[in-house]
């Protein structure tokens, strides 16, 4: 389907941009894929997060005024960070000017929840033929409601899970503990050291336990997290966003002859 008729905001945390830029490129790649007009504001910079997390959400008003100015023309914002969405869907505010306020945050989407809520995808080209485990993060999972908790008694969906079967060679392992907290939260990793390190190691002994080539997600910041881990227990295992995944290029299957 086309959907070069929307305008869509990209909009790129401060960390993607500075630490893995090529998840940005990817989820631009991909969106353009899947039919949408991309836009990229230049002016854009940090949500304010990181500030509102510690505390501090009233010296966040040069960033949320910045956010506005920068993605008030577009139809959808779209961003391949559940946190960040979070962030902005709860906490943005502009000062006495409610509604523009609430208008804005009821266009921001998660780049998953984007795809399966608003595009409706059905089919994803894509082509990675490895053992991957998925990490549910805490935001996407509890906040943006990306996939369903265990711990209710209530019918299971996973959106990113959905996503990653589609994609031809993928084998999604099973995990022990699927939706249990990475440990590092932000400024958490910071103010409880011990306690992030030691929930990031539990998170990965889980996939490696499994046998998974790649862990992925749809927030950098846990796979930044698990990444630091497993380069210190010089693993194999590397980290990859859904994004780069969804992106990858589908192979050429050869057609037997006859």
């Amino acid at each position: 389907m086309d959907y070069s008729h929307l305008k869509i905001g990209l909009f790129i945390p401060c960390y993607v941009d500075q630490f893995y830029p090529q998840v940005g490129i990817a989820t631009l790649e991909l969106l353009e894929k899947l039919g949408c007009k991309v836009g990229f504001p230049l002016n854009q910079t940090c949500c304010g997060q990181p500030m509102a997390n510690s505390g501090f959400e009233h010296l966040t008003k040069d960033c949320n005024n910045l956010f506005y100015d920068s993605f008030a023309e577009f139809d959808y914002v779209v961003s391949p960070s559940g946190s960040c969405v979070l962030h902005i869907k709860d906490h943005l505010k502009l000062e006495n000017r409610p509604e523009e306020s609430q208008k804005v945050r009821r266009k921001v989407y998660e780049l998953i929840e984007f795809i399966t809520d608003v595009l409706k995808i059905e089919e994803i080209a894509a082509d990675f033929p490895h053992r991957v485990g998925l990490h549910q993060g805490c935001h996407g999972q509890r906040g943006l409601h990306l996939s369903q908790m265990s711990e209710l008694n209530a019918a299971p969906y996973n959106k990113p899970e959905n996503l990653l079967k589609k994609v031809h060679g993928l084998e999604l392992v099973d995990l022990d503990r699927k939706d249990e907290c990475c440990g590092f939260g932000g400024t958490f990793c910071v103010s409880e050291e011990a306690v992030s390190v030691k929930m990031g190691k539990d998170r990965v002994a889980d996939h490696i336990r499994h046998n998974a080539e790649y862990i992925t997600g749809s927030d950098m910041s846990c796979l930044l997290h698990l990444e630091g881990i497993l380069k210190r227990k010089n693993s194999a295992v590397q980290v990859k966003h859904i994004a780069e995944i969804l992106n990858s290029a589908i192979k050429q299957i050869p057609v037997p002859n006859h």
